[in-house]
């Protein structure tokens, strides 16, 4: 059970908005954000609480002593492993700087105890090698078959003379040493290129702090490794409030486009409308116009005058012929009053006429062939 001061501890550390930051440091490989603490407080507590048993990278306590030590136990054999195998490395780098030299360079006389001494050395480090992978390891129970069926002792065999093995020995440290020199000193001239053309003794004092400057350096380098860390974390979690606010954003304008779409609609179709009908406006007055050019271009002043007297003519026969026929329709009048009597005698009349014409007509034809 939770004491009361534990309590009341991480009560005040988990009240307040100003705290969440805190909750959030605490755990930076939690995909978490203010707004989710300010709504679960219960759940934010049990984060403070969570910091009392495990780091913020997740682990329990014990199991991060646990990992410290095992993590101490691994650096040391990786120590171990890295000093062997740097000066495997170095010794291998020295002989093939030998083979360099002596393949561009003439070797005098005096230097015959150089080229033994690595000669000595190579030999020496390919025995040692060839051993190595002769002898089985130790991480399996069956014994491996050896290569060509060679047996370490063979090998071995193939040592130098021990006369000779002591004095390479003997020579070794101090040619290991300033090999080991030399390349300090590269990495001094790599570091600071104006102590190039020093001389030796003051890059050998310089060269006592580069040690404290190379770790500087990697110190420097592990800093901005934890602070591009922290702003990768802060960018994912500004990546993620942008996000929502986008999405909300766009929850809102989906809302606008739905409720006033119609609206929007409506008045754009009545604009359109509007336009259409000035356009159909301004179409019919074009149509007018044109109409009228027409006429003025049909209708020019001498055919008004003319069409003015052919007008004045017709309408002076038109009220003749009214004349007629309404002296026509007098005299039809007064025949219908006399009835069926006087259309009998009229009807008489009509074919004595006829007759008279057609006598007539004879008359004048036999008239014309008789003088002929």
């Amino acid at each position: 059970a939770m004491s009361c001061s534990e309590s009341t501890n991480i009560k005040s550390f988990a009240e307040g908005d100003i705290l969440h930051p805190q909750v959030l440091a605490l755990f930076p490989l939690c995909d978490l954000t203010e707004e989710d603490l300010s709504q679960n407080p219960q759940f934010c507590k049990l984060l403070v609480t969570l910091t009392k048993h495990v780091d913020s990278t997740g682990l329990t306590l014990s199991l991060k002593t646990e990992l410290e030590k095992a993590d101490q136990k691994l650096q040391s054999q990786r120590r171990n492993w890295l000093r062997s195998q740097g000066l495997f490395q170095t010794l291998k780098e020295m002989i093939q700087e030998h083979c360099v030299r002596r393949h561009y360079s003439t070797v005098p006389p005096d230097q015959n105890v150089v080229h033994t001494f690595y000669e000595t050395m190579e030999k020496c480090l390919l025995v040692a090698q060839c051993v190595r992978m002769l002898d089985p390891s130790n991480s399996t129970q069956k014994e491996q078959p050896n290569i060509l069926g060679l047996e370490p002792q063979q090998i071995l065999q193939l040592m130098p003379l021990e006369k000779v093995r002591q004095k390479m020995k003997q020579s070794l440290p101090h040619e290991l040493e300033k090999h080991l020199k030399n390349k300090c000193l590269s990495l001094l001239c790599y570091y600071h290129p104006e102590w190039e053309n020093k001389s030796e003794n003051l890059k050998c004092t310089k060269l006592s702090y580069l040690a404290k400057q190379v770790d500087k350096d990697k110190k420097n380098a592990e800093s901005l490794k934890e602070s591009c860390r922290e702003n990768k974390i802060l960018l994912q979690r500004q990546s993620q409030l942008y996000l929502s606010e986008l999405i909300k954003c766009i929850k809102l304008l989906q809302t606008l486009i739905l409720d006033h779409r119609l609206k929007i609609q409506t008045e754009l179709d009545k604009k359109k409308l509007d336009y259409f009908e000035g356009k159909c406006e301004l179409v019919l007055q074009k149509i007018k116009t044109e109409m009228v050019d027409i006429q003025l271009d049909t209708y020019t002043p001498d055919t008004i005058s003319a069409h003015r007297k052919i007008r004045e003519k017709l309408d002076s026969e038109l009220k003749c012929c009214q004349e007629e026929k309404q002296g026509a329709e007098v005299k039809l009048a007064s025949f219908e009053i006399l009835g069926k009597e006087f259309q009998a005698l009229a009807e008489e009349y009509g074919r004595l006429r006829q007759e008279i014409e057609m006598k007539n007509w004879a008359l004048k034809e036999f008239t014309q062939y008789s003088n002929k």
